[in-house]
């Protein structure tokens, strides 16, 4: 508890040992705290180095505990003022440091990160820094949808933080993709499907981004690009892909209405459709919603018939014109 002034455990028990005798020799210290004699009259000269013990003036070999509120309350006092010196040199470094990046130089506009747990915290920055908007091209595991668990998205949805997202299609094929999705998007996230997307890639805010520079098997590596032409061209690879890619609509609570006023396809239709229109099968569609395959061709079929069309490829382009899955 008291290792936030610089107390070690041996320093903590010894003084709160003293505290509770009021005044002690070593050999009955240390025979208290089980300790050797030797590492406890160096704990006490320590204790006393910090104003928290003394010698006693009356006794030779005793030793005294200073009061805690007197003694304690000046050791915080002191550890304020230096957090207080500290946050104002590393205001004064971010000054700094922006001064620097107002014109960096070339070899400052890219870092190369390498390890797996160097790449992961640098993200974690990225992450963290994010204030207006993320936007990332995903493959793999669905848990990195947006790159960030449900709990950190959250709290950058407070922020105000939004989040554009294309995946290729074979995260809807992973056992938990579509959980994991229709988490994503009653975050309010956009997301959009791909059959392959060129890279992973995440952009933070249009100012830096982060782009692996190694593939399957080998050592992780990345690379974060602030701004620079190169963040412009990946800003603009993310731009060219989002346009192409098919909007995913899942997890829509209740029913929609057609234009007639008649009722129009409920949740269920909808995550159905949304699926297909993004590629996958009857089959796969089924597999990942746990319905039956005749329930899923019946399903189509009934949207089929609402919006009045014979092929699957004329119901693709009147979901887009009755609102059923729009491009935001």
């Amino acid at each position: 508890m008291l290792g936030a002034i610089g107390l070690d455990e041996a320093q903590e028990s010894t003084y709160r040992a003293l505290v509770a005798l009021g005044a002690a020799e070593v050999p009955d210290l240390a025979h208290r705290l089980t300790l050797p004699e030797a590492d406890t009259e160096r704990a006490l000269r320590r204790l006393e180095r910090r104003g928290l013990a003394a010698r006693s003036s009356a006794r030779t070999g005793r030793w005294v505990a200073a009061p805690p509120g007197v003694a304690l309350g000046a050791l915080l006092t002191q550890q304020r003022h230096e957090l207080e010196q500290a946050e104002v040199t590393a205001a004064l470094l971010a000054e700094e440091y922006r001064a620097e990046a107002a014109e960096p130089a070339v070899h400052d506009l890219v870092e190369v990160v390498t390890g797996a747990s160097a790449v992961a915290h640098r993200f974690v920055q990225l992450r963290l820094g994010a204030t207006e908007e993320v936007c990332a091209l995903v493959t793999g595991n669905p848990a990195a949808v947006s790159g960030m668990d449900g709990e950190a998205d959250e709290r950058a949805a407070t922020r105000g933080v939004t989040y554009r997202v294309v995946l290729e299609r074979e995260v809807l094929t992973l056992p938990s993709g579509i959980a994991e999705l229709s988490a994503a998007l009653g975050r309010d996230e956009q997301l959009r499907v791909v059959e392959d997307v060129p890279t992973r890639l995440v952009v933070v805010d249009r100012t830096v981004a982060m782009v692996p520079l190694t593939g399957r098997g080998a050592e992780p590596a990345a690379l974060v690009v602030h701004a620079s032409g190169l963040l412009e061209s990946l800003t603009g690879l993310f731009e060219a892909v989002w346009r192409e890619a098919l909007p995913l609509r899942l997890g829509v609570d209740g029913t929609t209405v057609s234009e007639e006023g008649l009722p129009g396809p409920d949740a269920t239709d909808l995550q159905v459709l949304s699926l297909l229109l993004a590629g996958m099968t009857d089959a796969s569609v089924a597999k990942q919603l746990e319905l039956g395959l005749r329930t899923v061709q019946r399903r189509v079929k009934g949207l089929m018939e609402l919006a009045g069309v014979t092929t699957r490829l004329q119901l693709g382009w009147h979901a887009y014109e009755r609102g059923w899955v729009a491009r935001r």
